[in-house]
C-alpha cells in the first residue's frame, strides 16, 4: 500500500484535500478556531482604539469648556454693570447645562476614573456659579423682606417680616425674586412652587425645618442645604440635584445628577439617569420615584429625561473604595417599607 493510499484510508473523517492529500476534521476546526481568535482579537483591538479615541475627544472638549466657563465666571468678578454680570452668569448656567448633558453622553465608554475626575470638576463649577450668583446679586437676594411686608422707606428701615408672620401668598411671593427661585429660613410650613413659577430656574432651597416642600413642575437644577426633617419632592430636574448638609428627611425627584453630600437618615425616592453619588454620607436610603401629580408627564418631556433609564440604585460611595463590597452608608429601603401615600 503506497503512502496516498494508506493516508486515504485511514482517515475516514477526512476534509478537503490539498495536492492529493486530506485534511482531517480536527486539524480543519483547529485552524478555524485560530482564525477566530485573531478575528476576536482584531476586533478588541479596533474596539479599544475606537473608545481611546472618544475618550481623548471628550477630554479635549471638556477641557476646553471648562476653561470657558471659569474665565467667563472670572470676568463676573468685580463687575459694576449688574445687568451684565446678571447675563453673563445666564449664559454659564446655560454651557453648564450643556456640559452636563455632554458628561452623560459620554458615561457609557469613560473609564470610572476619568468619569469621577469630570463629575468632580462639573461640581465645582456648578458650585462656584452659585456662589457667583450669591456674590454679585445679594441685595435683590435678601430684599424680598422689605417688599413683601410693604415697609415704608425710612431710616432707620422697620424690622423685616419673619416666615412665621407670613401667610402662604407671601411665602410663595416673599423669597421669589427673579435671580433666585425656592425657599429659605421656614419651619414647620407647606412651601409649593408651580411649574409657571419654575420654568426651568435653578431652585435653592435652604435652612429649613419640619417643612414640607412641593416643586410642581422643571427645574434646572435643584440645590437642597441645610435641612432637617423635611418633605422635599419635585417634579423632573434637567440636570443635577445636590444635597448638602440634609438629616432626617424624604427627598423625591427624577434627574439626571444626584450628588449628596453629609447627609444622614435620608429616604431618597430617585429616579437618576446616570448613577448617584454619596460622600459623607450615613443612613442614605433610595427607592424608585413614585411621587405623581397633575402635568408629570408634561414636565418630564420638557426635562429631556429618559423615563426608560432609571438607575435609582447604583450609587457610587466616594469614601468606600472597597470594590465588590457594599459601602455600609446607604442601602435599598425594603419594598415592604416604601412609601405608597404622598399627599398626606
Amino acid at each position: 500500500m503506497d503512502v496516498e493510499s494508506g493516508i486515504c484510508q485511514g482517515n475516514e473523517d477526512s476534509g478537503p484535500s490539498e495536492s492529493g492529500i486530506k485534511i482531517p476534521d480536527r486539524m480543519l476546526k483547529r485552524e478555524q478556531d485560530r482564525l477566530e481568535d485573531v478575528e476576536r482579537k482584531k476586533e478588541a483591538k479596533n474596539s479599544q482604539s475606537v473608545t481611546e479615541e472618544k475618550s481623548g475627544f471628550f477630554t479635549a472638549t471638556f477641557g476646553s469648556e471648562r476653561a470657558t466657563i471659569e474665565e467667563l465666571l472670572e470676568g463676573c468678578s468685580g463687575a459694576t454693570d449688574r445687568a451684565l454680570a446678571t447675563q453673563t452668569l445666564e449664559k454659564v448656567t446655560t454651557k453648564t447645562q450643556l456640559l452636563q448633558k455632554f458628561l452623560n453622553d459620554s458615561m457609557v465608554f469613560l473609564p470610572q476614573y476619568e468619569l469621577r475626575q469630570a463629575q468632580a470638576a462639573l461640581q465645582k463649577l456648578q458650585n462656584s456659579l452659585a456662589e457667583k450668583r450669591d456674590e454679585i446679586l445679594p441685595k435683590k437676594k435678601f430684599a424680598f423682606r422689605s417688599r413683601a411686608a410693604n415697609i415704608p422707606k425710612v431710616d432707620p428701615p422697620a424690622p423685616p417680616v419673619t416666615p412665621k408672620d407670613s401667610g402662604r401668598t407671601k411665602v410663595d411671593g416673599a423669597i421669589s425674586p427673579p435671580e433666585q427661585c425656592g425657599f429659605s429660613h421656614f419651619e414647620a410650613q407647606v412651601l409649593t412652587k408651580s411649574g409657571e413659577q419654575i420654568k426651568q430656574q435653578d431652585v435653592l432651597l435652604t435652612h429649613l425645618t419640619n417643612c414640607k416642600v412641593r416643586l410642581l413642575g422643571s427645574p434646572s437644577t435643584v440645590h437642597i442645604k441645610h435641612v432637617q426633617n423635611c418633605e422635599i419632592f419635585s417634579g423632573p430636574v434637567s440636570s443635577s440635584v445636590f444635597v448638602d448638609h440634609c438629616t432626617g428627611s424624604t427627598l423625591s425627584f427624577p434627574c439626571q445628577q444626584l450628588r449628596t453630600h453629609h447627609t444622614t437618615d435620608t429616604q431618597v425616592y430617585l429616579h437618576v439617569t446616570s448613577r448617584a453619588i454619596i460622600e459623607d454620607c450615613q443612613g442614605v436610603r433610595f427607592a424608585p420615584f413614585a411621587w405623581s401629580y397633575p402635568g408629570l408627564d408634561q414636565d418630564f418631556k420638557v426635562s429631556g429625561l429618559d423615563r426608560e433609564r432609571n438607575n435609582w440604585n447604583q450609587v457610587d460611595d466616594f469614601n468606600w473604595l472597597a470594590l465588590g463590597t457594599q459601602s455600609p452608608n446607604w442601602s435599598v429601603i425594603p419594598e415592604t417599607e416604601r412609601r405608597t401615600e404622598w399627599d398626606s
